[in-house]
């Protein structure tokens, strides 16, 4: 029986591992680009001075996107949570019915003497698909769309110019849908979804889709890159 066990849950692992890789997600659900993400012609200056600002990306599962950008230099703090629908709703267990509004988001307080909003842009960007409609890899859904929550109106002419100017390079092969709205609220998730990533490495959907984005982080941003232990 125990071997049993042991090589039935062997076989699980073998077949979602098969599943995610041929939704496309062995690369952390990127999509394929022309030599990389370039940086926004159009960004703001570094501030004179630290201080906090916050920024909320939606890119797919909140456990990757709050993966990587926890490990970013200058960012303070990240927080998984719900946008785009009512306080009410704001649960994982009512947001996955896909009747909410809500996107799975990541607030991302950062410092803007040492990080810009713009490459905040350029590292989302780098590691989520943005011309996936209302899905990222084997995750459907509007709750898994691609959404820039922005919340002020710098945040929404930088991001709007940023898409404009991908889709001009046709750095991605498809137009983006990241959608770019204002910031109505944000709702933090349950505690068990904050550091998710960081508290089950060995879990097969982070190997398959998180990791892959931790290390696009990494080598395409090694200035940037910090090891993230937790909070």
């Amino acid at each position: 029986m125990f071997r049993s066990y042991w090589f039935y849950l062997a076989l699980l692992v073998v077949g979602l591992f098969v599943v995610l890789a041929l939704s496309g997600v062995g690369r952390g659900v990127r999509a394929e680009t022309r030599g990389g993400i370039p940086a926004p012609e159009d960004d703001a200056s570094l501030a004179g001075h630290p201080g906090r600002e916050t920024a909320v990306f939606a890119g797919g599962c909140f456990w990757g996107t709050q993966a990587v950008f926890e490990r970013v230099k200058g960012v303070v703090a990240t927080t998984a949570g719900y946008s785009g629908g009512s306080a009410e709703t704001a649960t994982y267990d009512q947001v996955t019915t896909e009747t909410t509004g809500h996107a799975e988001s990541v607030k991302v307080v950062y410092d803007p003497s040492r990080i810009t909003y713009g490459k905040l842009l350029q590292i989302f960007f780098s590691v989520h698909d943005p011309t996936q409609l209302n899905r990222q890899g084997p995750d459907v859904g509007t709750s898994y769309r691609s959404a820039i929550f922005y919340t002020s109106e710098e945040q929404r002419k930088i991001s709007t110019e940023y898409i404009a100017q991908l889709d001009a390079a046709r750095v991605f092969p498809k137009p983006i849908v990241t959608q770019v709205v204002p910031l109505k609220g944000f709702y933090d998730a349950e505690s068990y979804h904050q550091d998710y990533a960081l508290h089950n490495p060995d879990n097969p959907y982070i190997l398959v889709c998180d990791r892959p984005k931790i290390e696009t982080l990494r080598k395409e941003f090694p200035d940037l890159f910090q090891e993230y232990t937790g909070r």
